[in-house]
């Protein structure tokens, strides 16, 4: 099963964008296990988490360490995955267990790095630039993205400079520090690494830093914002039209966005 698990998953990256793209030419072996469920956790050989079992047996992530979610309703989503596969184990089908394998082998590893990366998100954020027509696209931002842009204001004191096009604007840097406080910096146990693995995959999802912590503060739905991130694309859709492959990327990366947001939620009531 080692050698299995490894050959399935050791290629998928923290990227999702990078994901996505592979994901549509996929090696897919075959399914070798009757049945998953979850271990009792929360204490297992590595300390920590709910471990998913195959025919009992605990899973491997890619680096050899244990697959295993900081809270029971994780443990199960995985577990679900797993169950769901039918002749073949298709990763494409199992995003919270790739978000599971890049937080394990990857974000516990380098927590800094990763929270650095939403900052420079938030320095060049995807809400602060504003088209300047036509004026339905200027109306749809307005109206997905300025109640985010209220929201930093309302619960962070940030003040943030709004711009049409797409020459960068310096921020404020007391706006920059007020909302770069509020990322998790991986460094307050194992809830903290998973939040901010979910924080990561959202932010380079819909190219927005704010969107991502309002998500995780509970501003927004994940599905608001989904929305809110792709307000130009779907303007484009409606004018143009859409072809197959985009679409067929655009489903799976928003698998990739629930899966974040499911990680969140189910944190949010944590310490």
């Amino acid at each position: 099963m080692r050698d299995i698990f490894e050959d399935i998953f050791k290629h998928q990256p923290l990227d999702p964008t990078e994901s996505a793209r592979r994901s549509l030419r996929p090696s897919l072996r075959a399914r070798f296990y009757k049945e998953a469920h979850v271990g009792e956790g929360p204490q297992n050989l590595e300390g920590h988490g709910f471990p998913v079992l195959l025919d009992g047996r605990p899973v491997r992530t890619p680096a050899r360490r244990l697959l295993a979610a900081p809270v029971r309703a994780l443990g199960e989503a995985m577990a679900a995955e797993w169950t769901a596969q039918s002749s073949v184990v298709d990763p494409a089908k199992m995003p919270l267990t790739r978000l599971a394998n890049s937080i394990i082998d990857g974000v516990s590893d380098a927590p800094r790095p990763v929270a650095a990366e939403i900052e420079k998100y938030l320095g060049t954020d995807l809400l602060f630039y504003r088209a300047p027509e036509p004026a339905g696209l200027v109306v749809r931002q307005r109206e997905q993205w300025d109640p985010v842009i209220e929201w930093a204001r309302e619960a962070h004191g940030a003040r943030f400079v709004l711009a049409e096009g797409v020459i960068h604007v310096q921020q404020p840097a007391a706006a920059l520090a007020a909302l770069v406080a509020s990322i998790p910096c991986g460094a307050n146990g194992v809830n903290d690494i998973w939040r901010l693995g979910a924080l990561s995959v959202v932010t380079t999802l819909t190219g927005s830093a704010l969107l991502a912590l309002a998500l995780a503060a509970g501003r927004l739905t994940a599905d608001a914002a989904w929305a809110a991130a792709n307000v130009d694309e779907d303007w484009n859709i409606s004018q143009w039209g859409s072809d197959a492959l985009a679409l067929e990327r655009r489903v799976y990366r928003h698998a990739e966005m629930q899966a974040a947001a499911a990680v969140l939620r189910e944190l949010s009531v944590q310490p």
